[in-house]
């Protein structure tokens, strides 16, 4: 393993100080970034998806619950596969409780192409309790690029795909793929990739989570 260089406190503040110039920089860019993301225009999406979920058949429309936001997790989990993929189960490891989510109306689920019967014993294997849906009779997945073709098969590919709701029409806003997840974090991070950003409808202060009135 190869260790930093070792210096006196006074070189190490400089460094740091020139570091935090390049940070501050970095952080600039990246909320000038987030505002023209919530500037992008919306598609509606016409066509009815059915899942299957704990509660038997559900619509996209189903999956926002009564919030205004619709954050899916395309999980890796093909359905020839008999586990989840080991990057995406970190990813949702790292959720925790999704009232934070849930109190800036916003809903979060875990859509799969492998059947229900199968994600099922996966998902208490691991101990979530976020919802979890399988695509396996719809095409919502290749719809939505988190399935494509390589080599003349289907490939599963990880991603986050946001909608957002006006009364009972969707639209998607948002899909980020790949490494671009890298670093998402799971509140402010999640939010910032939504149309209606990270305090939505003047938002809520954040709270213990067991606090929220739901």
């Amino acid at each position: 393993m190869s260790f930093p260089e070792i210096v006196s406190r006074e070189r190490w503040r400089a460094a740091r100080e020139e570091l935090r110039r390049k940070e501050q920089a970095v952080e600039r860019a990246r909320v000038a970034l987030g505002e023209e993301r919530r500037r992008l225009p919306m598609a509606e999406v016409p066509d009815e998806y059915v899942f299957e979920g704990g509660d038997g058949k559900a619509t996209l429309l189903d999956l926002f619950g009564d919030r205004a936001q619709l954050v899916v997790h395309h999980f890796m989990f093909a359905p020839e596969q008999q586990a989840g993929c080991p990057c995406c189960a970190a990813f949702l490891d790292q959720l925790g409780p999704l009232a934070h989510l849930r109190a800036r109306d916003t809903a979060f689920a875990a859509v799969s192409r492998a059947p229900f019967t199968r994600l099922l014993p996966f998902k208490a294997r691991m101990g979530w309790t976020v919802p979890w849906y399988s695509s396996c009779h719809s095409d919502f997945n290749r719809d939505f690029e988190a399935t494509v073709d390589r080599d003349g098969a289907p490939a599963e590919r990880p991603g986050l795909s946001c909608f957002l709701r006006d009364g009972d029409r969707v639209f998607h806003t948002y899909s980020v793929y790949d490494d671009a997840l890298d670093g998402i974090g799971a509140l402010s991070g999640l939010l910032d990739l939504t149309a209606l950003g990270p305090h939505p409808h003047g938002g809520d202060r954040l709270r213990l989570h067991d606090e929220y009135d739901h």
